[in-house]
């Protein structure tokens, strides 16, 4: 697992996959992918490696 500072905000994460941040937080309250960390004010950090490899072995099938 990497450290918190390599965390990144949803917004972030999203553009990296190349979705918006509306489907990334849709993706995630269904359940498909799941954050690194929740920050305390609710806000979702993601590991960008552990987020692909989720978003890998979803659309796989």
């Amino acid at each position: 697992m990497s450290s918190p500072d390599q965390h990144v905000s949803t917004g972030d994460a999203a553009h990296a996959l190349g979705v918006s941040r509306a489907t990334l937080v849709r993706w995630a309250s269904a359940g498909h992918v799941t954050p690194a960390r929740k920050t305390v004010g609710g806000h979702l950090r993601w590991d960008l490696d552990d987020l692909r490899k989720q978003v890998a072995e979803i659309t796989e099938n």
